[in-house]
């Protein structure tokens, strides 16, 4: 099986050597960028060589220069780097910051400080979903006046943007792809939490509570079958 290919960057390179040395141990092909800007420069160097460019990105956000969000907007505004999931690992944890991360696209955030294995944890869970999606999956689901953009990770109700946690973005994807399958709770669980997370039916119940209200008149169409699961009813 090839190589995955990771760029971790961030201006701490104790921390880089951290990340390279477990991330090397576990059979990944992985390499360093010290900032934003000489990141972007190798990937910019890789498109142009038509040489294989990453699978992953694990991105500070605070580095002098260009910023982590400013290189993932970047990254997914470009139609050969869209696709790549980025997982940001940052000091910046507010609520707020995570919302926007996962606004320009990212798959994950991990605040710091985090354990190495807690990050190595997640890099699998994301390469392992980016790997079961089908390539011919569309880049907008839309039902009505609700819409998923899953190029960049947002949701649209009515043009107007609605800041979902990832968690809820992803129920909301699961189910909105498949409106009328009913799915159980487990099966979501499966789907939308990292395997090495425990987490209960309840929690389950509380996250589709969250969505349902932020996403208006559409919360009314995803359904709860006693004794089943969830289902985006028509």
């Amino acid at each position: 099986m090839e190589q995955k290919r990771i760029l971790v960057v961030d201006d701490e390179q104790d921390l880089c050597d951290i990340l390279l040395y477990n991330l090397r141990a576990a059979g990944y092909q992985a390499e360093a960028a010290y900032s934003a800007d000489e990141a972007w420069a190798t990937i910019v160097n890789c498109k142009s060589s038509n040489s294989k460019c990453f699978d992953l990105l694990l991105l500070d956000v605070m580095m002098p220069g260009l910023s982590g969000f400013e290189l993932a907007r970047r990254l997914k505004g470009d139609e050969t780097t869209a696709a790549t999931p980025i997982i940001f690992l940052t000091a910046k944890d507010t609520e707020e910051d995570m919302l926007h991360g996962f606004g320009l696209g990212a798959d994950d955030y991990v605040k710091k400080p985090f354990s190495v294995r807690e990050v190595m944890a997640r890099v699998k869970a994301v390469l392992s979903r980016s790997e079961s999606i089908p390539t011919d999956i569309p880049k907008t689901l839309q039902y009505e006046g609700l819409a998923i953009d899953l190029s960049h990770k947002s949701v649209t109700l009515d043009g107007e943007a609605v800041a979902l946690t990832k968690t809820e973005f992803e129920l909301l994807t699961l189910l909105l792809s498949h409106r009328g399958k009913v799915f159980s709770r487990q099966e979501i669980l499966d789907s939308v939490w990292p395997q090495d997370v425990i987490v209960t039916d309840r929690t389950v119940d509380v996250n589709v509570t969250r969505m349902r209200k932020k996403i208006g008149r559409y919360g009314q169409m995803i359904v709860s079958r006693q004794g089943f699961g969830y289902v985006f009813e028509l």
